[in-house]
């Protein structure tokens, strides 16, 4: 995977991804690792850290909440991620949402971001959720799509985010 991940990376960073503006979890992990995931143990410690961010036995990070990250895949082609917070805690009802996702851009609209986010909610699901706040952007329609082909209801904007509650069980 670690090839694709870079490549998909890359295209994260030439669309603007890491411009300093963007505060997602996405670009955080580029401004951290970015320089350092293009070696194998750059990579290794990487993962080694995105596993141990959903892992609740270890003390929570301070004011966040556990992540699980799992990365949507074909093959040995990293298509894009999807991070699911383990407690609602105030940052993640006001900004962050219960579920983030990102596909990368060379795979984007075609029926990845509905099927991450249909995978995701059974996660969510076993976490005690039974629904979850998503949000984005207010010019992302594809996310907006991909919210309401899996049963998203529209909440409203708050914090320049469009916010989604989507039922966790079918």
């Amino acid at each position: 995977m670690a090839a694709s991940f870079r490549a998909a990376m890359a295209d994260f960073v030439a669309e603007g991804r890491a411009d300093g503006a963007d505060q997602s979890a996405l670009a955080l992990d580029i401004y951290r690792f970015g320089e350092r995931w293009h070696t194998e143990a750059g990579f290794a410690e990487f993962v080694t850290e995105l596993r141990a961010r959903g892992d609740e036995s270890t003390p929570e990070p301070p004011g966040w909440t556990w992540t699980s990250s799992f990365w949507w895949v074909d093959g040995d082609q990293f298509l894009g991620a999807l991070r699911i917070r383990h407690r609602e805690i105030p940052r993640v009802l006001e900004v962050a949402g219960l579920i983030g996702y990102e596909i990368a851009p060379r795979f984007r609209r075609q029926g990845h971001g509905s099927a991450m986010l249909r995978a995701a909610l059974p996660h969510a699901a076993a976490l005690g959720f039974d629904r979850a706040l998503i949000t984005c952007d207010p010019d992302n329609t594809g996310s907006r799509r991909v919210m309401e082909n899996n049963g998203g209801s529209f909440e409203g904007e708050r914090n320049g985010k469009l916010r989604f509650w989507i039922p966790t069980a079918g």
